[in-house]
């Protein structure tokens, strides 16, 4: 059983796992898209680590996380 107050992210945007891997592999939609996504959460600070690492580092880990777990790699809060 899941817990209720557990938040669920399908990315990108409650596409399928298709488009979000074709989204993914691409490194400039995958870098705005995760800005976005950030700013949509009110993660302001983490929008910007994705602004200034978006591009290299968190790229290849949002590639892996969204092929395994269908879902961008998200930083603790």
């Amino acid at each position: 059983m899941e817990n209720e107050n557990e938040v669920v992210y399908d990315d990108y945007f409650g596409l399928s796992k298709a488009v979000s891997v074709i989204l993914a592999i691409i490194p400039i939609t995958a870098w705005v898209l995760g800005i976005v996504l950030r700013i949509k959460e009110k993660k302001y600070f983490y929008a910007g680590v994705r602004f200034f690492l978006g591009f290299n580092t968190l790229w290849v880990l949002d590639l892996l996380f969204i092929i395994i777990h269908k879902s961008i790699f998200r930083m603790p809060d």
